[in-house]
């Protein structure tokens, strides 16, 4: 069961470094563009197009990937408090 919860938060981990490229990835012009830059947008903007329709931008800039990374944090919390539980 253990290995089951570390894989789970492994993957967790590796997504919120995904979303934290996509986020670095606007600082560099044409960084989106690139074929990694692509990789990375596909991977990642279905997850946070669900935070654009609540999330508005403002003054133009999206806060969308810090609540986005945010609920992936509490999604590891409650996934380690859900298997202590049974463990």
């Amino acid at each position: 069961m253990t290995g089951i919860l570390s894989l789970l938060l492994r993957l967790l981990d590796l997504y919120q470094l995904v979303l934290a490229i996509y986020a670095l990835l606007s600082w560099f012009p044409g960084g989106r563009e690139s074929s990694l830059g692509q990789f990375i947008t596909r991977i990642s903007q279905p997850y946070l197009d669900i935070f654009d329709r609540y999330i508005p931008p403002l003054g133009g800039i999206s806060f969308n990937v810090i609540f986005a990374i945010l609920g992936l944090q509490l999604a590891q919390r409650g996934l380690i408090m859900i298997f202590s539980i049974f463990i």
